[in-house]
């Protein structure tokens, strides 16, 4: 496997943290996800590629690293001790760096993090299957991820409650999810994403050119798809059941379901990711390597940046209205910050370029390099 080709992954996984950046200061600056702005529009927009690119993506490494191990038994280990530790930090580290809460039963949240950890585990299940298996299964839960939602229904009234609290985790079951859990990511459709990633990295070991062409067809494919889909969509239901303004048509035709991700969410936003996988495959300059470095490190970089963000914005708050207002935070990502102290969006992006430029990509940099020092062990993890 060339190192290009590693690269672009890197690379890709780089450029999901820098979006995700953009979309963590928005809530702390207490600016809506989206709006009628487009400017806000956009800034929310541009960061739905984020999950599914880490979720695709994490597929296809476990992928690569089964074929580097060649022993599918280390690789379902490793997939679900790692599952495992994600889960653990979203429920402790994760969440207090959100809130700087220590009272972590205040507010449970089931986010990014969790889900991608149970995903993993659940991957490591799948691995001793053939790769085509695992990832046609994954597309296939994707695209029949509604059927998930008849499954309480089939259950008799007595047991239907209980098994409801415990199936919000799987996909939306109508009831709220078990201890009082805030369910952000359900497991469904995003187990078959990572499914389907797994299945991709098929593609991504082929040579060079057979690869560029397989990515450049199923990205453009599915982007294609996504805008006759989502173009005859809007068409057949704008205005329907609206008292008000109606947004305008393409805004309509972007603003797709993510929680849970719909089909034309994951077209949407899977599609251009792959295309962009064959642009950059073998791509060099100052600004590759720096997407690369946070790419190498995405779990430190997640880490750090919840960390520096949050203090950025007290710093910010201080400077603001002379009070750092922690209370805003205390149910992050979900935030209480009033609409007379909300950031405007050239602040927003100012300490974006400051927070990843000037704290993340030195503090990634150096970790990328004490790793490459010291490969394996706790680590790999990280």
């Amino acid at each position: 496997m060339s190192a290009s080709r590693l690269r672009s992954l890197d690379l890709v996984r780089g450029a999901a943290c820098v979006l995700m950046a953009i979309d963590h200061v928005r809530v702390y600056s207490g600016l809506p996800a989206g709006g009628p702005s487009p400017a806000i529009f956009f800034t929310r927009w541009i960061t739905h590629f984020v999950a599914p690119t880490f979720c695709l993506l994490a597929g296809t490494g476990a992928y690569l690293l089964g074929r580097r191990l060649n022993d599918s038994r280390a690789l379902a280990k490793f997939l679900a001790t790692r599952g495992l530790l994600l889960v653990v930090l979203e429920l402790t580290v994760i969440r207090f760096l959100w809130s700087f809460n220590p009272n972590l039963s205040a507010f449970s949240l089931a986010g990014v993090i969790w889900m991608l950890g149970w995903c993993m585990l659940l991957l490591a299940a799948c691995v001793r299957l053939p790769a085509h298996i695992v990832g046609w299964s994954g597309v296939a839960i994707v695209l029949l991820q509604q059927l998930f939602s008849l499954v309480p229904r089939v259950l008799p009234e007595p047991a239907r409650t209980g098994f409801s609290a415990v199936w919000a985790f799987i996909y939306p079951s109508g009831s709220d999810a078990l201890f009082g859990v805030n369910v952000l990511y359900v497991l469904v459709p995003w187990i078959g994403v990572m499914m389907a990633g797994y299945g991709f990295g098929v593609i991504m070991a082929r040579d060079d050119i057979a690869r560029r062409r397989a990515l450049l067809r199923i990205g453009l494919g599915m982007t294609g798809a996504f805008f006759v889909l989502a173009t005859a969509l809007t068409i057949a239901t704008r205005g329907r059941g609206t008292d008000g303004d109606i947004a305008p048509f393409w805004m309509q035709m972007l603003n797709q379901q993510k929680y849970p991700a719909s089909q034309l969410f994951l077209l949407m936003t899977l599609g251009p990711m792959i295309t962009l996988l064959a642009a950059v495959d073998g791509a060099r300059g100052w600004w590759s390597h720096a997407l690369v470095t946070f790419g190498r490190v995405p779990m430190f970089y997640y880490l750090a940046h919840i960390l520096v963000i949050h203090v950025a914005a007290l710093l910010v708050n201080v400077m603001r209205t002379g009070s750092a207002h922690g209370e805003w935070y205390l149910t992050a990502p979900y935030t209480s910050v009033p609409p007379d102290q909300r950031w405007s969006l050239g602040l927003l992006y100012l300490v974006v370029a400051i927070v990843v430029a000037g704290v993340l990509y030195p503090a990634c940099q150096w970790y990328a390099g004490v790793k490459a020092r010291h490969p394996g062990g706790w680590m790999q993890y990280l």
